[in-house]
């Protein structure tokens, strides 16, 4: 089957999207209502353009065909609900105005034009209203009690998602839509004509995952985290034989894992996760790999209760202050420094063998493993510039070791072929540190940071974030450091041996031979092996450079 059995995309008004009998079903695990004032209001200032300009665009909506007129919304939910609260109070607005005797025979007409186009069909007995959008297990009853009674419902012990339908409809209740019935509904038709979406329609036959990874590719962004949680909650749920408590608290854990991870990690962190106890897949294929974990009521939960367990560790390996290290015990406490490293350098592929070193080892041999990883991480990684598509592999490889407990301690890791296989040799490191450069004006804090290493490997601990980058031959030299550098002068500036660190700058662009006193009375070791040199050019930046990187090898170095 071709995965473009997407119906072409069309532009389509809000009045379109409503009309000719169609429903709209937010499927039941859905992500909540979660619009919020800051998002009210953008979208009302959208609004108030109309009146000057025909249209506003909306962006795009995706949904899934599931009859002829029936649709389940896959993308495009927050948006959906929230013309239909501004419309509905705009009908409460008409109903006041009938309530009031102003032109109470027209309004109701008009009520009763308007709740079938927009909100459904009255049923004749109940009188309740049978919505063209039906929300989700949590938000529909509370949505449809709007649409019938034109009233947000008062009850004590709101939910979070219901109190923010509640609050959405009575900002919108709020606004000045027209003085009159006739106004009004002009108001109405104008919002509706005006507010256009680019509709994608996707065949019932084609799983989810396919249209997300179809849509992505033509560069329309979904929400990752729905999806899963819409397919895992909907296997969960197979043989109807979850309660509603039990849905209710795997809801739960569900939002805690989005609150600790955020949208923007949440990829990663399924990958990540994935990667330690099966074959490492690349973005594509994840969802078609995590589908296989999960095809049945029993592995999924077992699946969203694994997450629920790693979620923590993933966050907290991404926030090295994170106090949830402090909960863990004393033996944690070390793992600050290599966790502050690989956010610097913005490193996470280690975080699949952390992740699952985290539950099989102790705090001692865990931090050890943190250790090594990051040893590895500033050869192979920063300054070696190694593919990184062989090291995901083989840490793919030792994560599935370390999660079957094959090694059971940091030094099986280290002393295993994958490990060895990666690390670069003291040769190889000490040559691509030799004329090792980073851009100093973007990269100041890293520059620090490895220096500070240094220093610290030389017997002067150092706080990188209270230190300040000193440039030797200065950023903008002026003619005196052309006579030592010739026309090479502007490549030197952001070599690691044109730079140290300082207490504070002080030295602006004094000459080398101020520099130098200054240099010889610091407590920075590499200041004062700058200071040794008589004169500074291109032959001592080279030869100062390979001492550093002799330092280098021993800063980090695995033994």
């Amino acid at each position: 089957m071709n995965h473009f059995m997407l119906m072409e995309p069309t532009n389509q008004t809000f009045q379109e999207l409503t009309g000719n009998g169609v429903k709209y079903t937010v499927p039941r695990f859905q992500r909540d209502y979660a619009w919020s004032q800051e998002q009210w209001e953008d979208l009302w200032a959208d609004i108030e353009t109309l009146a000057a300009d025909e249209f506003h665009y909306m962006g795009y909506i995706v949904l899934q065909r599931k009859g002829h007129h029936d649709f389940e919304v896959i993308d495009g939910q927050q948006r959906l609900v929230t013309l239909s609260l501004v419309v509905l109070a705009a009908m409460k607005q008409i109903r006041n105005l009938a309530q009031k005797g102003m032109e109470e025979q027209e309004n109701e007409e008009r009520l009763k034009v308007l709740t079938d186009r927009f909100v459904g069909a009255k049923n004749p007995v109940s009188l309740k209203v049978d919505n063209k959008l039906s929300l989700n297990r949590n938000n529909g009853t509370h949505f449809k009690s709007i649409c019938s009674n034109l009233e947000a419902p008062n009850k004590r012990g709101l939910t979070q998602t219901n109190k923010l339908l509640h609050k959405a409809f009575q900002f919108f209740s709020g606004k000045s839509m027209g003085d009159t019935g006739v106004a009004i509904a002009e108001f109405i038709e104008r919002l509706a004509s005006g507010m256009v979406f680019t509709k994608i329609v996707v065949q019932d036959d084609l799983n989810a995952y396919k249209v997300f990874e179809t849509l992505n590719a033509r560069g329309v962004q979904l929400s990752t985290p729905d999806l899963l949680k819409n397919y895992i909650f909907s296997v969960v749920t197979k043989n109807d034989d979850v309660s509603n408590e039990d849905l209710n608290d795997l809801d739960e854990n569900w939002a805690e894992i989005i609150s600790q991870l955020g949208e923007n990690n949440f990829t990663d962190f399924i990958r990540y996760h994935h990667n330690f106890q099966s074959r490492s897949v690349t973005k594509k294929k994840l969802f078609e790999s995590v589908r296989k974990l999960t095809c049945t009521p029993k592995n999924a939960y077992a699946y969203l209760h694994s997450l629920t367990d790693y979620a923590p560790v993933y966050a907290s390996l991404l926030n090295p202050h994170d106090e949830w290290w402090a909960n863990q015990g004393q033996a944690y406490r070390s793992v600050k420094k290599y966790l502050e490293g690989f956010g610097l350098f913005n490193i996470k592929q280690p975080f699949t063998i952390l992740m699952a070193a985290f539950k099989k080892m102790s705090g001692e041999e865990f931090v050890k493993l943190a250790r090594y990883l990051y040893v590895l991480s500033i050869r192979y990684n920063v300054v070696c510039h190694h593919s990184p598509n062989e090291q995901e592999k083989l840490y793919n490889q030792i994560a599935m070791k370390v999660f079957r407990s094959d090694y059971v301690r940091a030094s099986h890791v280290k002393n295993g072929d994958e490990f060895k296989k990666l690390y670069p040799d003291d040769n190889t490191f000490s040559n691509a540190f030799d004329f090792y450069k980073m851009p100093s004006r973007r990269s100041s804090k890293k520059i620090r940071f490895l220096l500070s290493e240094i220093e610290s490997c030389l017997g002067n601990p150092s706080d990188y974030t209270k230190t300040t980058l000193e440039h030797i031959c200065p950023y903008h030299p002026e003619q005196n450091w052309h006579e030592y550098f010739g026309s090479g002068v502007n490549d030197i500036q952001d070599r690691l041996g044109n730079v140290i660190l300082l207490e504070k700058d002080e030295l602006k662009r004094e000459n080398f031979e101020k520099k130098k006193e200054f240099y010889r009375q610091s407590s920075f070791r590499l200041a004062q092996k700058i200071a040794e040199y008589d004169k500074w050019n291109l032959q001592n930046l080279n030869d100062y450079q390979t001492w550093l990187a002799g330092q280098a090898v021993n800063t980090w170095k695995v033994s």
